[in-house]
């Protein structure tokens, strides 16, 4: 079976594919000083926990945190006997074409949303993730990955908030019952989550406009539930796109042996 990891700024999440399904998905906090055996520890107790008999044969690793890497790399050979995939590293092939200004690096999340985005939903996208940055990918017809839009999470500007202005508090990121607050926690819960509503549909509006072609729009990541509630800006959401995209990427490696 195979082991997805997708490690963020913030939490990783690690899926087990049967072949067909996600059969037990968990995440943890983000953290590069983890050992490949406290890894191994926490998941072997999750599994018993969970009446979980599988055995791991493949590996897949999709990281923004590169310090994060090596100890992931060290799980998969120590204890599932895998050389991982790693999407980015040179030996990683991709089923998608990324066209980029030369030297630049795209993020390993960027791309495997691409891929599951092309793979479930055709080309002429706007991937929209709302993780630790707020990111805007653009799929081509053809699902080539053509650049994007990198905007501040949301719960990072929360904590800015909070940082920068000490009177303000730590606020809960939900959408509030009204968009004019009587109160301080009410007034920034409407800040956040209307100025983000905002800020999705004028970007995505601004890049349709300068694709020149319709374009469905997808709304994926940890936060994607909450905008759910927001205004129709959304063609389609799925919560799962990151760890498809890991998955597809592997077949295709696989194949191309």
């Amino acid at each position: 079976m195979l082991l997805a990891v997708d490690c963020g700024n913030s939490n990783t999440v690690f899926s087990v594919w049967d072949g067909s399904n996600f059969i037990a998905t968990w995440r943890i906090s983000t953290q590069w000083q983890r050992t490949a055996d406290q890894y191994f520890v926490w998941l072997s107790s999750l599994m018993k926990l969970n009446k979980l008999e599988v055995e791991i044969d493949e590996v897949i690793i999709s990281s923004t945190v590169p310090r994060v890497v090596f100890n992931l790399r060290v799980l998969a050979d120590r204890y599932f006997d895998s050389r991982p995939i790693v999407v980015g590293k040179g030996d990683c092939r991709l089923p998608v074409d990324v066209r980029v200004d030369m030297g630049t690096n795209v993020g390993p999340d960027r791309l495997v949303n691409t891929v599951a985005g092309f793979s479930r939903y055709g080309g002429n996208l706007i991937i929209v993730d709302f993780g630790t940055a707020t990111t805007f990918d653009v799929v081509a017809s053809d699902g080539a990955y053509i650049g994007g839009v990198i905007a501040p999470g949301v719960n990072v500007s929360l904590e800015a908030f909070h940082q920068a202005a000490a009177a303000l508090p730590h606020v809960d990121v939900t959408k509030p019952d009204r968009v004019i607050g009587t109160n301080t926690e009410a007034c920034m819960q409407s800040g956040i989550f209307w100025g983000y509503i905002g800020l999705v549909k004028e970007t995505t509006a601004k890049i349709k406009e300068e694709y020149g072609k319709e374009m469905k729009i997808v709304g994926t990541g940890g936060l994607v539930p909450l905008f759910q509630q927001g205004d129709d800006i959304f063609d389609i959401f799925d919560d799962d796109l990151t760890m498809r995209g890991l998955v597809e990427i592997n077949e295709f490696n696989r194949k191309s042996k």
